[in-house]
């Protein structure tokens, strides 16, 4: 089989050249849309990662596809539909990282409930006062988890271990686990009136995007916390600012924002100047806001992480070839 491989890197290269040596094989460091199409056009497989957009235009033109492998749990970067009208199989990474986005789930919350990044900052600098940088206990805070998959409810258990109250927000519910974990199902109204910290854990779907909008934002309490480790299209960004503006959210912690594939500096310059100057202005108001705390879509990114991501889609690239 033809296989090209995107968004690779080294460590990455060299697995999946002893996994399938007798393959032909492809590697990129650039997302698909920024290779010449043509390079990679008679390929039987391609495998991508979250910033290659899979569109029916480049489906059109690939006649000999016949699978997707994802080194993600979304699909949100892959048409579906188009995939199913050409018979093409897509293959995901379902577990790979709910204890490794949970964590960093924590991080960012850490960051700002203690306002480390700020103390970072005033450190480098030389100053050591410490006015300014009161931070508040998460004991006792009550934590609203939209989404409780595998990381949300794993998000759940780390924060019964610090003495968090736990709201969960979700269309199927399993009630063992709550009464094991000691959380409540709770509306998705309820969850925003009542937690101190509101973070997401949903997939990007045409039910999910810009559910936080500014409507939802009326809902939440006053000087909370938003936690996004999912994907950036849940937020609608201007609302956002605006809630960081008048105070409605104290801060937010940002693993993802809308957008972010056309951020990378190769990808800003392909898209339309209108969408990649709104993009710009809107990511620097968030960067520029010093109750933000962005990390650039790093909450997979541990060593234990990746490794289940290569192995993953190293046994979904077997399993196919061998049926």
């Amino acid at each position: 089989m033809k296989i090209a491989f995107f968004e690779i890197s080294n460590i990455e290269k060299d697995k999946f050249e002893k996994a399938f040596p007798k393959e032909e094989l492809q590697f990129f460091e650039e997302t698909l849309q920024d290779v010449e199409i043509q390079k990679y056009i008679e390929s039987d497989a391609i495998c991508v990662f979250v910033h290659s957009e899979v569109n029916q235009e480049i489906l059109g033109k690939m006649p000999n596809l016949k699978l997707i492998a994802t080194r993600s749990t979304g699909t949100d970067h892959i048409n579906l539909d188009a995939c199913k009208e050409r018979n093409i199989e897509v293959k995901n990474v379902p577990l790979y990282g709910e204890n490794t986005v949970a964590e960093h789930t924590f991080a960012l919350m850490l960051s700002l409930s203690r306002k480390i990044h700020k103390s970072y900052v005033r450190s480098i600098q030389g100053k050591f006062t410490t006015e300014g940088l009161q931070g508040f206990d998460l004991k006792d805070k009550t934590l609203g988890i939209i989404g409780g998959g595998r990381i949300g409810l794993h998000v759940a258990r780390i924060a019964r271990s610090f003495g968090m109250h736990v709201r969960v927000y979700d269309i199927h519910k399993d009630t063992f686990l709550a009464e094991l974990i000691n959380f409540k199902y709770v509306s998705l109204d309820e969850l925003l009136e009542t937690s101190d910290i509101v973070s997401l854990h949903v997939p990007l779907n045409k039910y999910t995007e810009h559910m936080i909008n500014t409507d939802s934002l009326i809902k939440f309490k006053d000087g909370s916390l938003l936690i996004n480790t999912a994907r950036g299209g849940l937020v609608d960004t201007p609302a956002l600012i605006d809630a960081l503006k008048n105070g409605k959210l104290a801060g937010a912690g940002l693993d993802v924002i809308e957008g972010e594939e056309y951020l990378i500096e190769e990808n800003i310059f392909n898209s339309p100047v209108e969408k990649a100057a709104k993009l710009i202005v809107e990511s620097k108001q968030l960067l520029d806001n010093e109750n933000v705390v962005l990390t650039p879509h790093n909450a997979f990114n541990s060593v234990e992480a990746v490794n289940r991501i290569i192995d993953t889609s190293i046994d979904n690239i077997k399993t196919f070839i061998e049926n």
